[in-house]
C-alpha cells in the first residue's frame, strides 16, 4: 500500500532504496518465480509494485541496463537449485506497458523520458 500514496520508497525523493527494490523486483517474475519456487503470485498480481518497476524501467537509460536473458540464465545456471540447468522461454515480460502511476506526479523528483 505503501506505493499506493508515494511515488518512492522513502516518500518523494529517489533513493539507494528504490535501486536496490528496482534490481530486485525487475528478477521476480523472471528468475525468482521460478527458479526459487516463489510462484504463487506474480508481479503483476501486485499493482502498486508492478507499477513502480515498469515506470523505473521506462527512465531514460535504464531499460537498456536490464537483461532479462542474462538474468534467467544466471539464476537457472545454478546447479543446486536447477540441476537440469534448462532455462525457460518464458515468461512473457512486459514492462513498457502503461505503470499507471500518472496520479503522483509531482510528488518525485524523476519524468518518464
Amino acid at each position: 500500500m505503501h506505493l499506493a500514496d508515494n511515488r518512492y520508497i522513502a516518500g518523494e525523493h529517489f533513493t539507494e532504496a528504490d535501486i536496490r527494490a528496482f534490481v530486485t523486483l525487475i528478477r521476480f517474475d523472471a528468475a525468482y518465480n521460478g527458479a526459487f519456487k516463489c510462484n504463487i503470485r506474480k508481479l503483476a498480481d501486485y499493482p502498486n509494485l508492478s507499477g513502480y518497476v515498469r515506470e523505473i524501467h521506462q527512465w531514460r537509460g535504464i531499460a537498456e541496463t536490464v537483461r532479462i536473458d542474462q538474468i534467467k540464465r544466471g539464476y537457472y545456471g545454478i546447479g543446486h537449485i536447477n540441476p537440469t540447468k534448462i532455462v525457460p522461454k518464458g515468461p512473457d515480460l512486459d514492462f513498457d506497458s502503461p505503470h499507471g502511476r500518472e496520479h503522483l506526479a509531482g510528488k518525485g523528483v524523476f519524468t518518464r523520458a
